[in-house]
């Protein structure tokens, strides 16, 4: 167990398609690799792909552990906790999407609290979606690291997001732009301009994983991937991920 409170990172988008899922399970797999014990929550409640993208048979998920809170049957967390490798565990978003609507932001509140006495880094994979339950999400995160495209309307989107966080003076997100899955490669100079505030990491267009089909199917984590772990969008997430755990 943790001696004290984990760092939280949260990995979201202002729109879908962003890889932002990925970009999880690779930030945990550098995490693993520096043996730093982990737990990915998986907050994109209605189609969360963390469990299934790592073949994993979980008997429970946020649903149970939220139902069971409520009805004062909860008795280990770990119970809801399905183990990946030594140093990464997962709570799962709810297998049946109709599920959701009955899960509090109250108890996310209060289960993130509580495994940030278990862990010593929660990742957290949202939705792009603005709720309550993502607003206490970001309440409970110590980083937000926004995965952004070069998508015109992924964009916009982001421009008005930095507006918000400005109006409300804060400052703990970093923008990680995965240029290998943008359309419209506009040069990074027009997309700063654009959004006026720098970038602050690049996944480069060549760091595309030609295979990428072939390890979900296989349950499998590029960055635990020895072919994989000096490649450049491994160092570019290590960079960030040290920065943020500084």
């Amino acid at each position: 167990m943790a001696l004290k409170q984990a760092k939280v990172i949260t990995v979201t988008s202002v729109k879908g398609g962003t890889g932002k899922s990925t970009i999880t399970l690779s930030l945990a797999g550098i995490l693993s690799n520096k043996k730093i014990k982990t737990i990915i929550v998986d907050m994109d409640l209605h189609s969360g792909a963390i469990a299934a993208s790592l073949n994993l048979n979980a008997k429970k998920d946020m649903y149970t552990l939220v139902n069971d809170y409520m009805n004062h049957s909860l008795k280990d967390f770990d119970d809801y906790i399905t183990q990946y490798n030594e140093y990464i565990d997962v709570l799962p978003a709810p297998k049946d999407p109709r599920s959701v609507g009955k899960i509090s932001s109250y108890y996310i509140d209060s289960i993130l609290k509580k495994l940030k006495y278990k862990y010593d880094v929660i990742l957290i994979d949202t939705n792009h979606i603005i709720d309550d339950i993502n607003l206490i999400t970001f309440d409970n995160s110590d980083s937000l690291i926004y995965v952004i495209t070069s998508d015109l309307m992924d964009l916009k989107n982001m421009k008005t997001m930095l507006a918000i966080y400005k109006d409300m003076n804060l400052k703990n997100y970093y923008l990680l732009l995965n240029d290998a899955l943008s359309k419209d490669h506009f040069d990074l100079y027009t997309i700063n301009s654009f959004l006026g505030k720098n970038v602050d990491y690049i996944l480069p267009s060549n760091s595309y994983v030609k295979n990428m089909q072939k390890l979900i199917m296989d349950g499998k984590i590029i960055t635990l991937e020895k072919q994989y772990q000096k490649d450049k969008r491994t160092l570019v997430l290590t960079e960030m991920l040290d920065k943020i755990l500084k």
